[in-house]
């Protein structure tokens, strides 16, 4: 108990708390950004949401907004420094700090951003503020960080794009897949999963096509020839070439046998044993 005893009175006579109990407001903002200074955010922000209200319509107002928004970046929580920084822009749209406070709010989004699994909403509020930001301030020494962190947040839509498209494809809903994966390459034609989407696309098409009915197949074939050849043409050298061939070739057969005007083409002159 002794022991106990003494370790709750030299907490309770620890700087912090004597500063607390002084309760003198200049020490208490001087030793704040002391406090920030060290990295100690925790202690920062507790006298500087001490201090807000004393510090009211003064000049000093919009530095102690400005460090409590900083010190709940710091540590993380980028909702209430967000609205902290979205507050201040508001408030100070003349500040010096403006600037790095619009920084922060832009990637206060970013570092909210998920993993491409789940929903980007935040990615595209981090993509908007970013890019806002980079347009307001075209000069910044930060333009170059902005770039990448964009690079990297339309990964994730492209990675969610392509995503959900094949789960479509995964789960065999095939004429869902198509059309997600054709939706996904004319919202982000410059997507690093063009060769896979385009393949799968042809895929989609040829598995629809078998497994539908008759009077479905003629029209199901005609569009996996169309999606082979506009695979083709972009990876003629891709790696699925020659599974993308054999589709090709039977649903070239299937089309030659149901109508022998396609191509010109018929099933004897096709010269391909059926499989």
């Amino acid at each position: 108990m002794a022991i106990l005893a003494a370790f709750v009175a030299m907490i309770g006579c620890s700087p912090f708390n004597k500063l607390l109990k002084l309760n003198d407001s200049e020490q208490m903002y001087t030793a704040a950004i002391r406090y920030y200074d060290e990295g100690d955010f925790q202690h920062a922000l507790q006298l500087f949401q001490e201090i807000t209200p004393r510090y009211a319509s003064t000049m000093r107002a919009d530095t102690i907004m400005y460090y409590t928004g900083c010190c709940y970046y710091k540590q993380g929580d980028f909702s209430t420094s967000g609205s902290i920084f979205d507050e201040y822009r508001r408030t100070y749209g003349r500040s010096p700090l403006l600037e790095d406070v619009e920084y922060m709010h832009a990637m206060g989004f970013y570092f909210s951003s998920p993993q491409p699994t789940r929903d980007q909403t935040a990615t595209l509020q981090a993509i908007s503020a970013i890019s806002e930001f980079m347009e307001r301030y075209p000069a910044s020494p930060k333009l170059g960080v902005c770039e990448m962190r964009i690079e990297e947040l339309k990964n994730k839509l492209y990675d969610k794009s392509f995503l959900n498209a094949r789960t479509y494809y995964k789960t065999e809903r095939y004429k869902a897949a198509i059309i997600a994966f054709r939706n996904a390459l004319a919202e982000f034609p410059e997507t690093p999963h063009r060769e896979e989407i385009l393949f799968l696309t042809l895929d989609s098409c040829y598995k629809l096509a078998s497994n539908s009915i008759s009077t479905l197949q003629v029209d199901r074939y005609l569009d996996a020839m169309d999606a082979y050849y506009n695979f083709v043409s972009e990876f003629p050298e891709s790696k699925h070439r020659r599974e993308a061939e054999r589709m090709q070739r039977a649903s070239k057969r299937y089309l030659a046998k149901h109508n022998a005007d396609i191509d010109g083409v018929t099933p004897e002159e096709d010269g391909v044993a059926e499989e």
